[in-house]
């Protein structure tokens, strides 16, 4: 089953959805031993693990390399975050078909202008809502996965334009063929994303709906849940735990001279020998030597019988 389709299925179920922001092939093989439904390759964190700020700096190439990493090392449906698309309708264009063909099951664009600033920075330029309505049309038209899953990413709650922008914005979109609606927020109480799901629901819009609670946090997955989230994205907790637990290694390393106060803490190399399948590549290398071993004895008696035969 190709993965779009495992996603497709997974959004009409009647559930809501739990997906990890990932940037690598460790993050994603955790996030999948977890139980994650999903895997969402961050631009934030793809950007900090090229030492870059998460401003459209990287290219299409770039992200979609870090994508591929965790496709291939998870068989968790992987959604993209592919911030304005990258450009405008060849660009488009060519993202959905670069996509596709590498087996990423969703990508999903955001309604600001290029060069895009993070969402939790100040400072926003929101696209035409007409172009990026276009934009969101000319994406779907040029997939040839009917499975494949394309997200439009609300900004009018992030840029303050208020719920009514948003309301407006995302019925535009879903007309224009989204397959979801990602309505950001960076208030510190799931308030207006809540109103927005109530207004959605009480228009009778059926297009999923998905939030990112990093800066609403106290909101529970089953509060989103029960308020008719279709997903959520845990997308920057790794990245930032990550950073911390980093931070804390090297201050203790520079203070002690030693690594015996972490320890306890940190995972054993054998722990990560087993993320990764170590013992697997080992016992394949095994195979090979004996195999080696075999063909190279049936040579020598291959030539045993021959030096016989002709004596």
């Amino acid at each position: 089953m190709r993965k779009s389709t495992k996603l497709r299925q997974l959004l009409q179920e009647d559930r809501c959805l739990k997906i990890i922001g990932a940037n690598d092939g460790m993050t994603a093989i955790l996030g999948e031993r977890e139980g994650f439904d999903g895997l969402w390759a961050s631009g934030l964190a793809i950007s900090t693990s090229y030492g870059v700020p998460d401003a459209s700096i990287l290219t299409m190439t770039e992200f979609l390399d870090a994508a591929s990493m965790m496709n291939k090392a998870s068989s968790l449906p992987i959604i993209a975050d592919c911030d304005t698309g990258f450009g405008e309708v060849n660009n488009i264009i060519r993202m959905i078909r670069e996509y596709e063909n590498a087996g990423i099951a969703a990508v999903c664009i955001e309604d600001k202008n290029f060069p895009k600033r993070n969402s939790f920075l100040e400072g926003h330029d929101l696209a035409d809502m007409y172009e990026f309505a276009a934009k969101i049309h000319i994406a779907k038209a040029a997939q040839t996965d009917p499975d494949f899953v394309v997200i439009a990413r609300l900004e009018s709650l992030i840029a303050g334009m208020g719920l009514e922008d948003a309301l407006t914005r995302a019925q535009m979109y879903a007309d224009a063929g989204a397959d979801a609606i990602l309505v950001h927020s960076k208030s510190k109480e799931a308030t207006e994303v809540l109103a927005f799901a109530a207004r959605w629901k009480k228009i009778g819009r059926k297009t999923p709906l998905i939030i990112v609670p990093t800066t609403y946090y106290t909101l529970t997955f089953q509060q989103a849940e029960m308020a008719g989230f279709s997903m959520v994205i845990y997308a920057n907790q790794l990245l930032r735990s990550a950073v911390k637990a980093m931070e804390e290694a090297l201050l203790v390393i520079n203070e002690h001279g030693n690594t015996e106060p972490l320890e306890a803490q940190m995972s054993t190399v054998k722990e990560v020998f087993s993320l990764v399948k170590t013992q697997e590549a080992t016992a394949k290398e095994t195979s090979f030597d004996q195999l080696v071993s075999r063909l190279r004895e049936q040579e020598m008696t291959q030539d045993l019988l021959s030096v016989g035969e002709s004596s």
